[in-house]
């Protein structure tokens, strides 16, 4: 299988830089998956989980939103958040969703609409890591 380059960037740090086989990224319009060859496209990530398959290994990282750009020199994500599964503070996690709950009565129209859509990812990416062998 061809491979090609992904680098994954957050305000804190370089989170993965090398080469790869595929990227399964969350976009903010569907999920997708990226190849070798993939044809230039720039898309909005939404908060999930973010696979890297090299060698036949899989990582797994959760991003908080983010913007990915595919070019000819390969794939770029640049993510609000990026941390790896392993370094997930689950009750830290868990705590953030039960206050995004607690602000809902606050909000009202399209912010409310918007926070309800980013409680839901977040529920989403905890109940992936509660019932899958992510953890």
């Amino acid at each position: 299988m061809a491979t090609f380059h992904f680098d994954l960037v957050s305000p804190e740090k370089l989170a993965f830089s090398g080469e790869v086989d595929q990227v399964d990224i969350p976009g903010a319009e569907g999920d997708f998956g990226v190849l070798s060859g993939h044809a230039p496209v720039v898309a909005a990530v939404r908060p999930g989980i973010l696979t890297i398959t090299a060698g036949g290994a899989h990582q797994k990282i959760i991003v908080l939103g983010g913007l990915a750009e595919v070019s000819d020199k390969g794939l770029t994500v640049l993510a609000d958040v990026a941390t790896s599964i392993e370094e997930l503070d689950r009750q830290a996690f868990a705590s953030q969703i039960a206050e995004m709950q607690a602000k809902l009565a606050e909000k009202e129209g399209s912010e409310l609409d918007r926070e309800l859509e980013r409680l839901d990812h977040f529920k989403s990416i905890e109940h992936q890591l509660n019932t899958t062998a992510l953890h």
